[in-house]
């Protein structure tokens, strides 16, 4: 029996007179699954976001929310959405805000403060008698969030959740959305790859509003073994631009050499990375020439989306 996926796309498309801003392209998201939706700015994440949430109307193809396939203009109650920049009513408190979101979610009197009380509490805001306007950046995606889950969606989208956060804000949010795993299919937009790799266990790379990556992290990982790389850092440029000249005539083309700010990055198909990794240290012997580190390792979720974007 197939899983049911939370998020299906088929040849979904999007364009704006001259310009194609999402190129029939075919999603699947796990049920319960985190998924880190990447791609760089321009590359169509928050139009494909508009239209599985329903406020932008596809030019052609179809999607389906919890295996339903859902149709533009008639309502989408599966999923809730946190917009990069939330807009709030200043004079309210995060309770009567709340409040005022499941009013509009039809909900039920004698049901509206016990789950306007619980989301508070998962979000970390229970309590708090600050009227909005006083509120924090971090405060105030917390409320966001909250406002996302105020209909019990089965989906939430969340478009740079974390985007101008502090470090701890960052950190306390990517708990909140964790905290959300097999209850609630999230589909996260960001920029911060490290969180991505952190807590999303299916990642999806557009670009050009074309997808170029889908799968879990295990599975993408996978396609890119032949990608083990070894990395030296280099105190100064001139040093690494000589080491890098030298490395690339030592090994008569063999490796792929590339100069990434005073970091040298070593790659090849048929010479393994202990073999390069010894060539490199008698290269930096001889030359007496220092360097901060070698070290090698599988490629990282930032390496494969450049690898995959440039």
């Amino acid at each position: 029996m197939s899983q049911t996926m939370a998020v299906e796309t088929f040849g979904l498309t999007k364009r704006f007179k001259t310009a194609t801003a999402v190129n029939n392209i075919d999603l699947a998201v796990p049920q319960g699954a985190i998924c880190g939706f990447l791609g760089k700015n321009g590359a169509g994440k928050t139009t494909t976001i508009k239209m599985l949430t329903g406020m932008k109307k596809p030019t052609s193809g179809e999607f389906a929310i919890m295996g339903k396939k859902e149709t533009f203009g008639k309502g989408i109650r599966a999923v809730g959405y946190l917009p990069d920049v939330p807009g709030f009513y200043g004079y309210m408190t995060g309770w009567e805000f709340l409040d005022l979101c499941a009013r509009l979610c039809n909900m039920p009197e004698n049901e509206r403060k016990s789950h306007v009380d619980d989301l508070l509490k998962q979000v970390g805001l229970d309590g708090v008698k600050t009227k909005i306007s006083g509120y924090s950046r971090g405060m105030r995606q917390r409320l966001g969030i909250a406002q996302a889950l105020v209909n019990s969606p089965a989906v939430v989208f969340m478009d740079e959740p974390i985007s101008a956060l502090d470090p701890m804000g960052r950190r306390d949010i990517m708990e909140i959305i964790s905290s959300l795993r097999g209850k609630t299919s999230v589909v996260l937009s960001t920029h911060i790859l490290s969180d991505v790799e952190n807590i999303c266990d299916h990642i999806i790379i557009i670009e050009k509003g074309n997808v170029v990556e889908q799968g879990t992290l295990a599975e993408i990982k996978s396609r890119f073994t032949r990608q083990d790389s070894v990395k030296i850092t280099f105190y100064n440029q001139d040093d690494c631009d000589k080491f890098g000249e030298q490395i690339r005539q030592a090994a008569s083309g063999g490796l792929n050499v590339t100069d990434d700010a005073m970091r040298i990055i070593i790659q090849s198909d048929n010479i393994t990375p202990a073999e390069i990794s010894k060539l490199s240290a008698k290269i930096l012997s001889n030359a007496a020439m220092p360097f901060k580190g070698l070290h090698t390792d599988a490629p990282t979720l930032d390496d494969i989306f450049y690898e995959v974007t440039k």
